[in-house]
């Protein structure tokens, strides 16, 4: 009987190997956004030699934590065969290729490929704007009847195209956070555990959701949580007891998994091996499992210890005071803001930076205007609807490096503090992903293509006839929608809907089209 290998390489990342060959999936080693994020379990002192010598290599999207620039470079043989998602924009070839890789096989979202010796794969690529940095994606691999599902953290709003290609029985997906939201809020303790408790058990929800789609043998959660060893953020770490954290970890996930009927959960740690076959998983670890997750807090000291260095030598790179922050911002995002019409008007309103300097003072006051498309100096009674603190220093090292994507380095470091007046605004987050020509205008170009599209599919929940498609990313409601007390919210990523108005409760904009059935009205 045939079987297939899969090494845990940490977070994302993993070692498939067939008698067909094998392939490196998304190998993530050193600290990403800004030193504030590191692997866990720690996976540095793997045989990254052995293991960089694949024959294919899949890096599912360009957020740090997947796409390791430092360790592909020194690890990754150049000899591999890069699976390359269909992205809308070139930038994860660009960025190989400057990495030395020169093999590329293209690929056409949702399409099956064969490769020598019987492999075949599958790469499902996400392109919203929210989709990752401008993308993300999934991998389906075959090999003799053994399928494999690497999710990773993308969202799609179903998985039924990989439920129609057979029987899965490995399933990897993610089930921890990978946001800054709620701990950078500047709310009230109980209010910032509240929410955060409500993300945590919205995650899960998720999760459950996906495994009952696609009923694989075995599933492995990935794809989380980060450590953070940095001390201004080790209290990030779910090791404090707190019910709000929303980086649970592997343990946890079996745990709260078991809850729900889960029997099949398979945790890999970096060095684990599973020998899948089509009836089977046998995994071996090489520390036991219960063991090391009752000494995790340990586990994080010993690793922040090593790492400590790392951190330092990182954080003297940032400062750069010949950089007039100003000036710089007003050259890189005013000629975005001429151009942009849907962000703009989506976010509505100026956007604040308060900058702190070197020795903790605030030293200067940046305001992004939307409306009027103009960068400038903010004075102290303006008020915002969006405000951010952070230091200096991280935004002119942004500015130094000329750095397109805020929120794949500033944001999600959890390196600022953040502030806001209503509802969450996706179109900011949008914007500072997208600082450059070519990103702002596919994002542009998406909204406008959503915004004029009219889905005339309706069906009905409860006591509702609502559109199919979220208004949010086009999630399918059959699936993902459920109503209470005349509130829609599509599960798959939390937005809520007042039926009786259309009117979104978690964002501006995103309008859904709702009426009560003849039989309730």
């Amino acid at each position: 009987m045939s079987s297939v290998q899969i090494t845990g390489t940490g977070h994302a990342s993993m070692h498939i190997q067939t008698p067909a060959g094998s392939i490196l999936c998304d190998p993530w080693v050193n600290p990403a956004y800004f030193a504030s994020w590191f692997p866990f379990p720690d996976n540095s002192q793997l045989d990254w030699e052995t293991l960089g010598n694949c024959d294919y290599l899949f890096v599912s999207h360009l957020h740090r934590d997947h796409f390791d620039a430092q360790h592909l470079k020194n690890f990754i043989s150049k000899k591999a065969t890069v699976l390359l998602p269909n992205y809308p924009t070139s930038q994860l070839r660009d960025e190989l290729e400057d990495l030395g890789f020169t093999k590329f096989i293209e690929t056409v979202s949702n399409e099956v490929q064969e490769l020598d010796g019987g492999l075949k794969f599958m790469i499902q690529s996400l392109i919203a704007p929210n989709d990752g940095p401008i993308g993300d994606s999934s991998l389906w691999v075959e090999y003799d009847g053994i399928r494999i599902l690497n999710q990773n953290d993308a969202r799609p709003s179903d998985l039924d195209v990989f439920a129609e290609l057979g029987h899965v029985h490995a399933h990897m997906l993610q089930f921890s956070g990978a946001i800054w939201y709620p701990m950078v809020y500047e709310l009230p303790a109980n209010a910032k555990t509240a929410f955060g408790k409500q993300k945590r058990d919205r995650q899960f929800d998720r999760t459950w959701r996906y495994i009952d789609d696609l009923k694989a043998s075995y599933v492995f959660p990935i794809a989380g949580p980060p450590c953070f060893l940095d001390d201004e953020l080790w209290q990030f770490n779910d090791i404090h007891g707190d019910e709000g954290n929303i980086f649970p970890d592997q343990s946890v996930f079996i745990r709260e998994y078991a809850k729900v009927g889960g029997t099949n959960g398979v945790v890999l740690l970096p060095g684990s091996v599973s020998t899948l076959t089509t009836d089977s998983c046998e995994t071996e670890h090489p520390t036991p499992v219960d063991e090391f997750f009752a000494n995790k807090e340990a586990h994080l000291r010993d690793y922040q210890a090593r790492m400590r260095p790392v951190i330092e030598a990182q954080k003297e790179t940032w400062k750069h005071p010949e950089i007039d922050v100003l000036k710089e911002m007003k050259r890189r995002i005013e000629p975005l803001l001429e151009e942009s019409i849907y962000m703009a008007k989506g976010i509505g309103g100026p956007v604040r930076f308060d900058l702190v300097g070197y020795d903790g003072e605030t030293v200067e006051e940046v305001l992004i205007d939307f409306p009027n498309k103009e960068v400038r100096r903010a004075s102290g009674d303006e008020k915002v609807r969006y405000r951010f603190r952070t230091q200096r220093m991280l935004v002119e090292h942004l500015l130094f490096i000329e750095e397109i994507d805020w929120v794949n380095s500033l944001f999600l470091s959890c390196r600022f503090s953040a502030a806001r007046i209503g509802q969450y605004n996706e179109f900011i987050y949008s914007f500072f992903k997208c600082l450059s020509e070519e990103r702002l205008q596919y994002s542009e170009g998406w909204y406008d293509e959503h915004q004029r599209a009219t889905d005339a599919e309706d069906i009905t929940i409860g006591d509702w006839t609502v559109q199919r498609r979220c208004p949010h990313l086009k999630a399918d409601l059959t699936r993902f929608g459920m109503v209470d007390g005349g509130v829609l919210t599509c599960q798959l990523h939390g937005w809520k809907f007042d039926l009786a108005s259309g009117r979104c409760l978690t964002s501006v904009g995103h309008t859904i089209r709702a009426s009560k059935t003849a039989d309730s009205a």
